[in-house]
């Protein structure tokens, strides 16, 4: 009796997120020493925060490979790049990361329709959600940091930044959770 029900492709796309889920972790990790060397403690507090949450989006992911009957591999995952020479390459890094990780997902989400696997589809919904919100977040706190004065921003804008950004919600509510009428 065939017990794993996910397909060879699906299942290697799920581990592949899992590694890439891995590495995004690193890249804020490595994000959050830069902003802690660099006296920007409120940035370093929001890059700790969200290495963490992508490591629980990796745990969900190789849960629900382990439940559907798949083997999870773990990979090793690369270094992450260059540290940024400032807080704007710093929230250009931090796009790029999410865009990259959508674009991923995306491809799973259509592997999975492809297949037919309607559990893995139903599954992957929460990600598409989340990355929604992850791609708003980051494009906001990108576009604060032009507005700040983008590469060339003053210590007194940094400071500033690192404030606004120390009190800022991990989550971040789409257009679905807003009524734009209230």
């Amino acid at each position: 009796m065939k017990t794993n029900r996910l397909s060879p492709a699906l299942e290697k796309a799920l581990n592949d997120q899992i590694t890439l889920e891995a590495y995004s972790s690193q890249v804020y990790l490595m994000l959050s020493c830069w902003a802690d060397e660099n006296y920007l403690d409120g940035v370093s507090k929001f890059m700790m925060k969200h290495s963490a949450e992508e490591r629980l989006h990796m745990a969900k992911i190789i849960e629900y490979v382990q439940e559907r009957g798949g083997v999870v591999e773990i990979e090793a995952i690369d270094k992450p790049s260059d540290k940024p020479a400032n807080i704007y390459e710093c929230f250009e890094a931090v796009y790029k990361q999410e865009v990259l990780n959508t674009d991923a997902i995306y491809k799973i989400v259509k592997l999975s329709f492809d297949d037919q696997d309607w559990a893995t589809w139903n599954f992957l919904h929460w990600l598409v959600a989340e990355q929604r919100e992850e791609e708003k977040l980051a494009l906001e706190l990108l576009e604060k940091a032009k507005l700040a004065g983008g590469a060339k921003m003053t210590d007194t804008a940094k400071f500033e930044l690192n404030k606004l950004i120390a009190n800022t919600s991990q989550s971040f509510p789409t257009a679905d959770e807003i009524d734009p009428l209230a």
